[in-house]
């Protein structure tokens, strides 16, 4: 974790617009990148970095990282590894009881309380989780949602190292959550002495949990194909709708 918000704090700078109203910008014209003209939201300006970055980020997940979970998958039986995956999901409870109330949805905000309460007590610390049962499913959210509800622009793609793909404004949110954790920390999880085993178990079990493979779509366009979809998602969830970009010619 303290890696994490190392990394973030070197990449992260707030963008200072605000998010208005997006206006689809015509296509320019095609060099075999999937990319827009300047002033679109699938801009690229970042792309020599991001494009080393995403490389970077491949060769590390296959040499290390995907041995590491799928080992990891082999040795620690499925029960352990659900127990350990709702132990740190309930700690992210925090985080979106803190970003509901900021961006003014006050029942959410109690709805995630009472999940990381009913988890914690009667799931023993997070291991198990009957609030789901309960019909207290997850609200997950973040602060590059809340930093959009308040108008911050997404700025740029970006890729960062180990954590993959993002944009000014998600980084930034990350970085802010990262400074969260580390201030709450009410299990000592990162600030105690195993905060670097701890860190480390939460990197490999996020990993095991993520089916994506690199490269595994066989496509030259693929670089392409995750920035867009990254950034139509991210759109969608802060309430903006832009059509993607037209096919490559």
């Amino acid at each position: 974790m303290r890696l994490r918000a190392v990394i973030l704090a070197l990449v992260v700078v707030l963008p200072g617009c605000s998010l208005g109203p997006v206006r689809e910008s015509p296509a320019a014209p095609r060099t075999g990148d999937v990319t827009c003209s300047d002033d679109s939201v699938y801009a690229d300006p970042l792309g020599p970095f991001n494009r080393a970055v995403y490389r970077f980020n491949a060769r590390f997940d296959e040499a290390i990282f995907l041995p590491v979970s799928r080992g990891y998958q082999a040795v620690v039986p499925a029960p352990v590894r659900t127990g350990i995956n709702n132990f740190f999901a309930n700690l992210r409870e925090l985080t979106n009881i803190l970003n509901h109330a900021l961006q003014g949805r006050g029942r959410r905000s109690a709805h995630s309380l009472a999940r990381f309460m009913w988890n914690t007590t009667i799931g023993i610390g997070g291991l198990w989780d009957p609030a789901t049962r309960l019909g207290l499913k997850r609200l997950p959210t973040s602060f590059g949602n809340t930093l959009a509800g308040w108008g911050v622009s997404p700025g740029p793609y970006l890729v960062l190292p180990l954590l993959g793909p993002s944009n000014l404004r998600d980084a930034s949110g990350m970085a802010l959550g990262a400074g969260v954790d580390y201030t709450v920390d009410l299990a000592g999880v990162y600030t105690s002495d195993a905060a670097l085993a701890t860190g480390t178990v939460y990197a490999v079990d996020t990993r095991a949990n993520v089916e994506f493979r690199y490269y595994a779509s066989g496509s030259p366009f693929e670089y392409d194909m995750v920035r867009i979809l990254y950034t139509q998602k991210r759109l969608i969830e802060s309430g903006v709708l832009v059509p993607p970009p037209p096919p490559c010619e």
